[in-house]
């Protein structure tokens, strides 16, 4: 599968040190699941988390789900020993914390080998260094880290984010370059469905691939809100049709509903298409 057509909608932290969520994630409809050795953990479990989830990735159970480990920083007495962990164990990506730069993901390379590695985007260091962070022949994919990014430039809270915006923007910026995956950070208030929506609105529009979730109860909204409306759905066939109809009188732009339909609008109406499909074949999987 196309990495750009595998849907990331819903994103779910899962601490990785608790057999009941290990348990529950296997039947959760998500997208992907990052199971977490760090924020989640105590710190006198990190030890028995990390076999906690070698044994629970080693059952499986997880199917489609793209499984996610997050470890702790290499510059805490835990990481080391999680990213040999990880190296060994049944997932599709490492996550490592607070990538300030392109040598942050080098140093978990050298232990982690060829595992696709993502990106927690947390800090001020690293909005400034997005562009090479993105560009390591490893990186696969841009998790923003909203939270630890908040405190660290010490700004309000605001429904809209405007105080993010810059960082959320530079991020975008150097994973659409690259071609990376790139989800947006979590939305603290789990039981606000209508302030979840909002926010989903708004990264979606900004042109993020999903968001990360604390919570199950967030999954429907997100998936929801991430994938292809039918309204989209219906204009990118109409879109298509129309501009097929024109090609072969040997014409190259076409009108549908008073708008102009070129070349770069049929690649996203065929994009939409495609998300579509996937998403039916992993919901009937």
């Amino acid at each position: 599968m196309d990495p750009r057509q595998r849907p990331y909608r819903s994103v779910l932290y899962i601490p990785g040190s608790k057999d009941r969520a290990l348990d529950k994630a296997r039947t959760l409809p998500v997208d992907a699941i990052i199971f977490d050795l760090e924020d989640a953990v105590a710190a006198d479990e990190k030890d028995n988390a990390r076999e906690t989830l070698r044994a629970a990735l080693a059952a499986g159970g997880y199917g489609a789900r793209v499984k996610i480990v997050r470890i702790n920083g290499l510059d805490t007495k835990w990481g080391r020993a999680d990213a040999e962990a990880v190296r060994d164990m049944d997932a599709d990506v490492v996550l490592l914390p607070k990538v300030n730069s392109a040598a942050d993901v080098d140093a978990l390379a050298a232990i982690t080998g060829d595992l696709p590695i993502w990106a927690m985007m947390e800090t001020p260091r690293g909005m400034l260094n997005a562009p090479e962070i993105a560009a390591h022949p490893l990186m696969a994919g841009f998790v923003m880290g909203t939270n630890d990014l908040a405190k660290e430039l010490q700004t309000r809270f605001r429904a809209d984010r405007l105080p993010l915006m810059t960082s959320l923007g530079l991020c975008l910026l150097a994973a659409k370059a690259e071609g990376l995956i790139i989800v947006d950070g979590v939305y603290n208030a789990f039981k606000d469905g209508e302030g979840l929506a909002a926010e989903c609105a708004q990264g979606r529009d900004m042109g993020f691939d999903g968001k990360t979730l604390i919570h199950p109860a967030q999954v429907e909204i997100t998936n929801a809100a991430y994938a292809p409306s039918e309204a989209e759905i219906d204009l990118a066939r109409r879109q298509i049709t129309a501009f097929e109809e024109v090609e072969a009188l040997g014409q190259g732009v076409a009108v549908v509903d008073g708008k102009i339909v070129e070349n770069l609008h049929v690649a996203t109406a065929r994009e939409i298409l495609a998300k579509a499909e996937v998403i039916l074949a992993l919901q009937a999987g």
